[in-house]
């Protein structure tokens, strides 16, 4: 049995994540009434579409929910002009996201065009100036481990708030071995950087194994400040062990 400490811990570490497709509003609210209205603690953000911006933060206002409001840009592609990137990022304040979850152009970064990575980073970080900024840079698809650490420094010397393994989108999510390189350059880093697993956070197991990870490389307790577990099904399995 594990430790209900740690799993509260795992708890208010989640952005719990809804990203199907086949939403629509009522799905949404369904999903909104048994996976959040239910928990035993309430996570660290939900993460939804833009389109359901509006309708989760009437929710958690009714609720008086203290969670933050997440969203993606960018998304899942990585593949969107930098205009449309900052339309979709100030559509999304507007519509009262807390936090912007956007991927990185590791496609351009694939193809060695670091430097037009690096000014879209530039430019996605100056319009969520104050807002709590996560960088997508999909692991799975970058092909060597010198890639996925060199797009992590890049994240990194952005000022983005977290680097986050992958959307969920692709074949490949969080892998052990990208977690330990990303939190090797995040613990070298001279500046505080959160770090944020996605894609495959399935199990508490697998929750605690990286979360044992970052407290390993970084040196620091494992807090919503500091990490993330971007998932859709694990609040519900930590809340059943609660209630063990």
């Amino acid at each position: 049995m594990t430790n209900p400490l740690r799993i509260q811990q795992l708890m208010k570490l989640v952005d719990l994540t809804r990203l199907t497709d086949q939403d629509n509003a009522d799905s949404m609210q369904q999903w909104l009434e048994q996976d959040l209205a239910h928990a035993a603690i309430l996570p660290a953000a939900v993460c939804v579409y833009p389109a359901y911006l509006t309708q989760v933060k009437n929710f958690l206002q009714q609720r008086q929910f203290a969670v933050q409001l997440a969203t993606v840009v960018n998304f899942p592609s990585g593949a969107l002009p930098l205009t449309e990137v900052l339309e979709q990022i100030r559509q999304a304040l507007a519509a009262g996201a807390d936090e912007i979850d956007c991927v990185l152009p590791y496609q351009t970064l694939l193809s060695g065009q670091t430097e037009l990575v690096r000014q879209f980073l530039a430019e996605v970080r100056k319009a969520t100036a104050g807002v709590c900024l996560k960088i997508i840079i999909e692991s799975g698809e970058l092909l060597t481990c010198q890639q996925i650490s060199k797009a992590t420094e890049l994240v990194v010397q952005s000022g983005a708030n977290f680097v986050k393994t992958s959307t969920g989108k692709v074949k490949v999510g969080v892998t052990e071995e990208a977690a330990r390189i990303m939190l090797a350059v995040i613990a070298a880093s001279d500046r505080p950087v959160g770090f944020k697993a996605s894609g495959g956070v399935r199990s508490v197991e697998f929750a605690l194994k990286l979360v044992g990870l970052f407290e390993e490389l970084t040196g620091h307790l494992a807090t919503p400040e500091s990490m993330r577990l971007g998932a859709s099904a694990l609040l519900n399995d930590l809340s059943q062990q609660l209630d063990y």
